[in-house]
C-alpha cells in the first residue's frame, strides 16, 4: 500500500470556516492545452478552435474551453484541500465569471464555507468555494463543492 503524504490536502480537523487557501503556482493556458483538452472531451465547438470564425465573434479571438478552466482550478485546489479526501461528493453552482483566452494565466483560491461531521464519526464533510483568477486579477470562475475526508486517529 502506498504511503500517504501528510502535507497533501488535509484531514477534517485541518479545516475551519473562513479559512482561505491561495493555490500556487498558476498555469498559463497554451493553444496546445486548449486544443488537446477540447479533443479529449470531444468538444469541437469552433469557439475553441477556429481563429477565423472567432475574428468576427464578440470576443474577437478563441475562447478557452470552460471545462478546461474548471478542471484546472479543481486540480490546483487538491494539494491544499481534498488531497486526502475519501470522495468528492458534489460540485455545484459553476459560474464562468469572465472569458479566458489563450495566454491567460490562471490562479486559484479556495475558501472553506462549512464543515460538519458525519454520523459515522470518523470523517466529515468539507464545503468549499473555489475561485479562479486571471493574471490581471479578474475573477474568471467560481464554483462550490463538497468532499468527504477522514478525521485524525
Amino acid at each position: 500500500m502506498a504511503e500517504q503524504r501528510s502535507d497533501y490536502g488535509g484531514l477534517f480537523e485541518d479545516f475551519r470556516p473562513g479559512q482561505i487557501f491561495k493555490h500556487w503556482p498558476g498555469k498559463t493556458i497554451t493553444e496546445s492545452d486548449n486544443n488537446l483538452f477540447s479533443l479529449l472531451t470531444r468538444n469541437d465547438n469552433p469557439l475553441h478552435s477556429d481563429a477565423h470564425h472567432m475574428a468576427t465573434h464578440q470576443h474577437g479571438r478563441i475562447l478557452v474551453n470552460g471545462t478546461l478552466v474548471f478542471s484546472l482550478v479543481v486540480g490546483m485546489s487538491v494539494r491544499d484541500t481534498s488531497g486526502q479526501a475519501v470522495a468528492n461528493l458534489e460540485y455545484e453552482k459553476v459560474v464562468h465569471d469572465e472569458p479566458v483566452f489563450i495566454g491567460d494565466t490562471i490562479y486559484g483560491e479556495t475558501e472553506v464555507l462549512e464543515t460538519r461531521e458525519t454520523s459515522r464519526g470518523d470523517r466529515g464533510i468539507v464545503y468549499v468555494e473555489s475561485r479562479g483568477f486571471n493574471q490581471r486579477g479578474a475573477r474568471v470562475l467560481t464554483f462550490r463543492r463538497r468532499f468527504l475526508v477522514g478525521k485524525r486517529g
